[in-house]
């Protein structure tokens, strides 16, 4: 199972949800990237492993943060959505998920295109 590429993602922190972009650099087991989150904490790098249908990596922030954050979740079967959970030391964790950013894309265009009035009905 490969997660090359692009996801878009949510984690929920006390409850707040925070939207993240990630790229994942697969490589056998072995996994790199980075991510970057839709708040003050910006870009971070990315390092794990995908054994099967588990993922687990550790996000380290750039600038904002000294503290590793840790992700395990699973895969779905058909490798296009992710979820499980994060956990920094004992003291914070949550919930997160990930879908591959290409098929909210195109699901979005799908709809785009489908609710599209024909050219013929603005003309007079």
């Amino acid at each position: 199972m490969d997660i090359s590429g692009t996801w878009l993602g949510t984690y929920w922190q006390n409850g707040l949800p925070t939207r993240f972009e990630a790229t994942f650099v697969q490589s056998g087991n072995s996994l790199s990237g980075s991510m970057l989150d839709d708040n003050y904490l910006g870009e971070a790098q990315l390092s794990g492993e995908v054994v099967g249908r588990s993922i687990r990596f550790t996000k380290r922030y750039l600038t904002s943060s000294p503290n590793p954050v840790d992700y395990s979740g699973t895969i779905a079967e058909d490798a296009n959505s992710m979820a499980g959970n994060w956990r920094i030391g004992w003291l914070y964790s949550g919930k997160w998920e990930a879908h591959r950013s290409n098929q909210d894309l195109m699901a979005d265009l799908k709809n785009r295109l489908e609710q599209k009035v024909p050219a013929t009905a603005n003309t007079p």
